[in-house]
């Protein structure tokens, strides 16, 4: 493989020195970016752009042409796994994405399809491939899946949801069922970020979006466990133990000591985490990612430039920090602001890594 150019964002990670803090964004190849746009028109529908290598590695490749970020990470779907076990995934105009079956009774889930993410997501791995190419080393390839709590939300409740009434219905009234749900889906998780791996990506990361809608307790018992389990499959196979994985929960701020004790190398914080108190609670145990409030790059440049400097000023001085938003951003941002906060991160961060 070619040598990697930037490593700044791997060893970040790691939390080894740098010069400047890394910076990338969730959702960085997306809908506020006309190119995009174009692109998406060009597939004929999400999920073409998906299943189509080329088309994935452009939109992938189309913000690090903008703008110097530290890392690309795979343009795909987190709900990938539930369509391959035959839940029929689709997108409706407005809603976001739905599934033609649901998983609400044991014998729903003895009917999914057996899984192996090397056959059964090819066109994931094949993206993989073609955009770890087409980087020729500038930046590292981050791949990822949604958690098996995120991912049964949707199998469960058939799409999107408010309240979550069926899916936490079934956690709490029948978790035996929740239970093998969440085994399974572990289980395809760990496959699928392991061929990601085979395939090429340097990173991983897990997005437990709705992991922040359970209780304390139903958080550990029904997400955090699940994602340990999924980390210490990949750390005990040679392929895949030395690369680093990022957990991101939704809502998670309040769990942070123990999503630190889960064998991910860094922790993904929403906005409404004070980082300094993330780091406070963490110590040095796990890298931080994160954690402008996407909304902020609806501000002016001088706006975005304040906030910059505040959340870096929260961390602190050392390694260990990634910028990111807190979540994956807007798509009606102004691209323009985008180049206000990824200067901001370049220009105000070299002064937290003196010792680098």
């Amino acid at each position: 493989m070619t040598e990697l150019k930037n490593d700044r964002f791997l060893r970040a990670l790691q939390r080894q020195p740098v010069d400047r803090t890394p910076i990338w964004m969730m959702r960085q190849a997306g809908r506020y970016l006309p190119e995009y746009r174009t692109t998406r028109k060009q597939a004929g529908s999400f999920l073409d752009l998906c299943k189509n290598a080329e088309l994935a590695c452009e939109v992938t490749m189309q913000p690090l042409r903008r703008y110097p970020m530290d890392a690309a990470i795979l343009f795909s779907d987190i709900l990938t796994v539930p369509d391959a076990l035959g839940l029929g995934l689709y997108f409706e105009e407005g809603e976001g994405p739905r599934f033609r079956k649901t998983v609400r009774s044991e014998e729903d889930l003895a009917a999914l399809n057996s899984f192996r993410a090397d056959d059964d997501l090819a066109y994931v791995m094949n993206a993989v491939r073609t955009i770890r190419g087409e980087l020729n080393g500038q930046v590292p390839l981050i791949g990822f899946s949604g958690s098996p709590w995120t991912l049964a939300t949707y199998m469960v409740e058939g799409g999107s949801s408010k309240d979550f009434a069926r899916v936490k219905g079934m956690a709490y009234d029948k978790p035996e069922l929740m239970h093998s749900l969440l085994s399974l889906l572990a289980d395809a998780v760990a496959d699928y970020l392991a061929a990601q791996v085979r395939a090429g990506a340097q990173a991983l990361q897990i997005f437990d979006t709705w992991g922040g809608s359970l209780s304390a307790a139903g958080y550990r018992e029904f997400s955090l466990a699940y994602m340990q389990r999924i980390i210490a499959a990949l750390q005990a196979d040679p392929e895949t133990r030395e690369v680093p994985v990022i957990v991101f929960t939704k809502g998670g701020g309040q769990w942070l000591p123990a999503i630190a004790d889960c064998g991910a190398q860094a922790i993904g914080i929403d906005w409404t985490t004070d980082i300094a108190l993330a780091r406070s609670q963490v110590g040095d145990r796990v890298a931080l990612q994160g954690n402008m409030d996407p909304s902020m790059l609806f501000a002016s440049p001088a706006r975005i430039r304040e906030e910059v400097a505040a959340i870096l000023a929260g961390f602190g001085q050392g390694s260990g920090h990634v910028f990111n938003l807190g979540h994956g951003i807007t798509p009606g941002v102004n691209p323009d602001h985008v180049t206000a906060f990824v200067d901001a991160v370049q220009e105000l961060s070299p002064q937290y890594h003196r010792e680098a």
